[in-house]
C-alpha cells in the first residue's frame, strides 16, 4: 500500500493589498539648491568702494614707510661719518666692538626693509586669460570676483608692510643704541684724558 504524501499547507495569514493610492516611495529625493539672494547694484557699488579706500590709505601707509626708511638711513650715514670722524671705531676698546655691532645690525634691517618685495596686484595683466575670464562674467559675478580678489590683495601688501614696519622699529632701535653707545664712549675719553691732565 502506498502513502499519499500531502503537500504542504501555508498557514500564514493572507497579506492584504494596499490601494496604489497608499504606497509610498522610499527613494531619496534630491531638494532643490537655495539660490543665494541677489546683491543689490548699490550695495555693490559701495563695497568696492570701501575696499578700494582701504586700500589707498595701505598705499599711504606705504609711502610712509618709505619716509622712514630714508630718514633711518640718513640717521645711520651720520652715525657712521661722526664715528669715523671721532675715530672712536679703532680705539680698541669695548665701546668700540659695541659700535662696529650696532652699526652693522642696523644697516643689515634697514637693507632688509629696502630690498623690493613683491607688491600683489589685482587684476594681474600678465594673465592672458584675464580677459577670457573676467568678461565673460556676468555684471554682479564679476564684481563679486574682483572684490575678492581685492581682499586677498589687501592681506598680501599688508603683511609685506608688517614686515617692513618691523624691520625699521627694530633698525631705529639700534641707532638710538649705538648712539647712546658713542656718546657713553666719548663721555669715558673726555674722563679719563681729564684724570691723565689732572695727575699730570
Amino acid at each position: 500500500m502506498v502513502n499519499a504524501v500531502s503537500p504542504p499547507v501555508d498557514t500564514r495569514p493572507p497579506v492584504a493589498a494596499l490601494p496604489a493610492a497608499e504606497v509610498q516611495l522610499s527613494l531619496p529625493v534630491d531638494e532643490p539648491i537655495p539660490t543665494p539672494p541677489a546683491i543689490p547694484p548699490a550695495t555693490l557699488a559701495l563695497a568696492a568702494e570701501d575696499v578700494r579706500m582701504v586700500l589707498r590709505e595701505q598705499n599711504e601707509q606705504s609711502q610712509i614707510l618709505t619716509t622712514k626708511l630714508n630718514i633711518l638711513f640718513v640717521a645711520n650715514g651720520a652715525l657712521l661719518t661722526s664715528l669715523s670722524i671721532s675715530r672712536l671705531l679703532v680705539s680698541g676698546s669695548i665701546f668700540s666692538l659695541a659700535e662696529i655691532v650696532g652699526f652693522l645690525i642696523s644697516f643689515s634691517l634697514l637693507m632688509g626693509a629696502f630690498l623690493p618685495r613683491q607688491v600683489a596686484v589685482t587684476p594681474n595683466l600678465e594673465d592672458r586669460k584675464f580677459l577670457e575670464t573676467y568678461l565673460a562674467l556676468p555684471e554682479q559675478d564679476y564684481q563679486l570676483q574682483m572684490l575678492v580678489n581685492l581682499s586677498e590683495t589687501y592681506n598680501a601688501n599688508k603683511q609685506r608692510l608688517e614686515d617692513t614696519s618691523q624691520s625699521l622699529k627694530y633698525a631705529a632701535y639700534t641707532i638710538w643704541g649705538t648712539t647712546a653707545i658713542m656718546l657713553v664712549h666719548i663721555l669715558v675719553i673726555y674722563v679719563a684724558s681729564g684724570s691723565a691732565s689732572g695727575l699730570v
